[in-house]
Parts: C-alpha cells; sequence; structure tokens
C-alpha cells in the first residue's frame, strides 16, 4: 500500500510512523509513506496558504491552490509508478466517524492520501478532491496531523503480513464487534491471582466457549451500546442472557 500525506508539519510524521509496527512495515516494503508539505506548492512569494474567508468571519482558511497543486503532484508521482489513484481522505471533525470497520475498509486499498488541514478550516472547493471525510471523534484539535497518525497505525496492522501473527488482528477489539476477552500470560498464579483454570485446561473447545462469553460479559459492562448494532446469534443471545441474570445477582 501507498500512503500519500499533505501536511503542513511532515516532521510530525517522522517519529510515531517510524517506530513499533508501522515502522517494520515500512522497513519491509509492506507500506510506502510520503509525507508532502503542501506550503512548498503555494505561489504566494510569502509561502501563505490560507486567507480570511470571504462574507467575514473568525479564523483563516486553507486556500484550494497549494493542495490542488501539491494533491496533483502527488498523484502523477503515483501514477507513474503504476500506482491507482484510490480514495483520498480529509481530516474533518465533521465526518463520519473513524472506527474498526472503516480501517478494514480503507485497508484493502492500494493507495491512500490524507489531507491534514489547519487554521479555521477549508476553503470549500478543496473538498471536490475528496472521496472520504472522517473525524476521530466530537472534539477539535490544533490540526489533522494526530488523526491521520492513528488512522494510519489502524489501517497498516491490518495488511496481510504485517502483524506477526495473522490471527491477531481479527480477534482485536471491535473487529468482530465485541470487545476483547480477558488474556494471560505466565505466571498461571501471581500473588495470589490466578489464571481461570479453562485457560490451563488445553480443551480448546471450552476455551472458545469462554472467551465468547467473556467478550460478551466485557461488552454488555463497558459499551452496551455496541451490542445494539451486532446481529448476535441464537447462542450468543443465550449466553448474553445468563450473563445478565449473573450480574443481575450479584448486584443484589
Amino acid at each position: 500500500m501507498r500512503i500519500d500525506v499533505l501536511s503542513l508539519f511532515p516532521n510530525m510524521f517522522s517519529g510515531p510512523l517510524h517506530d513499533s509496527i508501522v515502522g517494520k512495515a515500512l522497513e519491509r516494503d509492506q507500506l510506502e509513506l510520503q509525507v508532502t508539505d503542501f506550503r512548498q506548492y503555494s505561489t504566494n512569494k510569502h509561502g501563505n496558504v490560507d486567507d480570511y474567508p470571504f462574507g467575514g468571519g473568525a479564523g483563516m482558511l486553507l486556500q484550494a491552490q497549494p493542495l490542488f497543486d501539491a494533491f496533483a503532484a502527488t498523484q502523477k508521482t503515483a501514477s507513474e509508478a503504476g500506482i491507482p489513484s484510490g480514495r483520498v481522505i480529509l481530516m474533518d471533525p465533521a465526518g463520519v466517524p473513524f472506527t474498526q470497520k472503516v480501517a478494514e475498509d480503507f485497508s484493502h486499498e492500494d493507495h491512500l492520501t490524507f489531507i491534514c488541514g489547519h487554521y479555521e478550516g477549508y476553503d470549500e472547493r478543496i473538498r471536490t478532491l475528496v472521496t472520504d471525510e472522517v473525524s476521530m471523534g466530537d472534539y477539535v484539535l490544533t490540526g489533522g496531523e494526530l488523526p491521520a497518525m492513528v488512522m494510519i497505525d489502524a489501517i497498516t496492522r491490518l495488511l496481510p503480513g504485517v502483524l506477526g501473527n495473522d490471527e491477531s488482528a481479527p480477534g482485536d477489539s471491535f473487529s468482530t464487534g465485541l470487545l476483547e476477552y480477558p488474556q494471560y500470560t505466565r505466571p498461571a498464579d501471581f500473588r495470589g491471582m490466578k489464571v481461570p483454570d479453562v485457560l490451563i485446561s488445553g480443551n480448546h473447545q471450552k476455551i472458545d466457549e469462554w472467551r465468547e462469553a467473556q467478550s460478551l460479559k466485557r461488552t454488555l459492562e463497558r459499551r452496551p451500546d455496541l451490542l445494539k448494532k451486532l446481529q448476535l446469534t441464537p447462542k450468543q443471545r443465550h449466553l448474553l442472557r445468563d450473563i445478565q441474570i449473573e450480574l443481575d445477582e450479584s448486584e443484589d
């Protein structure tokens, strides 16, 4: 996968995205990352990329010209390498919320371009370049760089071969729609806190059943809203009823 990022602060990406899983993906050529400072494409002699909004109002808006020209340059480079244009993602608090499902959707693309804004907002014409407007949540950050880095991390770990164990990503919280079950490692008894017997029983069917029940329980306790979005199997609905009864009894 190739990822292009258009940003006024390209140096922000050099640390977080060159360590850990993303850094290894870059080293192995599983991911190509190009960060472009779109200020370099400003035709203003002072290198300005923002201006006052027509009609008045607070703050400054990013101008269309620098971003249009930077975008054209990155797309040309990708095209010459035989890489399709792909999807163009605008970091915007008004966009659709970024979720694991969105990350999985993006991970199937060959090429993604992230546009990171600053100042009060964008000249509306910039949106004509965009295929997806995405938000990290109902809050406002200084710029789009941090959300872009979070999204790139979430997407990269879903690429084939990036994680050491191909079963790791599908088992993550939210990948199944449920929160992940509790996990333990050695020792089996740490300061009197013991690993559940089922996990050291060697009975894989029982282990799978325990994990499913624990995922349902943890989701019910911490994120019950997620359960409303799922089509539970009859078995899961039965488990959930038992879990709810157990929780109700423990509160009495």
